[in-house]
């Protein structure tokens, strides 16, 4: 039993290093936001610049640039509709930025506790074969008792990278959604910009960032 629990905390380890590595690469600022998209929506100003911009955002593939993308696809509709249209999507993009994270959340919890499953099993054994014993070794017992605690420590220490990396990719998931928010009101407000501008909902990303639980 503290054998499989042991393999349970490896596959965990492995899991959570593979999920660590995976959403940093994913997350990362550029591959998200990419500079020459930032630039491009800076420069377009008017309508006549739209098909510069769809050229920019066809080669820099990004949540960034398919949020632009259907934006520029629907200046012909109303700017209310095309807010709601957009708001919509940014909510697949976002969902589609925290993928992995649940992940992480799960092991942060479960790892503590495969370990502290493993310690029990362990201390259970041990004491058990005290029980049978004539004589009590105490040397053994302890040396015994160390080695069934790593199990808690294992666990801990695949915990708390796990944690911190959520914490850290959460709070990054949620920098990135502000901006893009920024970017595409930017947008849509250069292009809208001779009509009423629309009061209930900001263009962009909803005003309430999905959690990562």
């Amino acid at each position: 039993m503290e054998f499989a629990v042991y393999i349970l905390l490896g596959i965990t380890s492995v899991v959570g290093l593979t999920f660590i590595v995976e959403r940093g690469l994913a997350l990362r600022w550029s591959r998200v936001l990419p500079p020459e998209i930032e630039a491009a929506v800076e420069s377009c100003e008017t309508r006549d610049q739209v098909n510069l911009l769809r050229g920019v955002c066809r080669k820099h593939s990004s949540p960034l640039a398919r949020l632009l993308m259907q934006a520029a696809d629907r200046l012909e509709w109303p700017q209310e509709e095309n807010v709601d249209a957009l708001q919509t999507r940014a909510r697949h993009e976002i969902v589609r930025l925290e993928r992995g994270l649940v992940v992480l959340e799960i092991i942060v919890g479960i790892a503590p506790l495969l370990g502290l499953v493993g310690t029990i099993l362990g201390m259970m054994t041990a004491f058990g074969d005290v029980g049978q014993a004539a004589q009590i070794d105490a040397a053994k017992l302890a040396q015994g008792i160390s080695l069934i605690l790593r199990a808690t420590l294992v666990g801990l220490l695949i915990a708390i990278p796990s944690l911190i990396a959520w914490s850290y990719y959460s709070k990054k998931v949620e920098m990135l959604a502000v901006e893009m928010e920024t970017l595409c009101d930017e947008f849509l407000r250069r292009q809208y910009r001779d009509q009423p501008v629309a009061r209930h909902a900001p263009a962009g990303i909803p005003p309430a960032i999905p959690s990562a639980s």
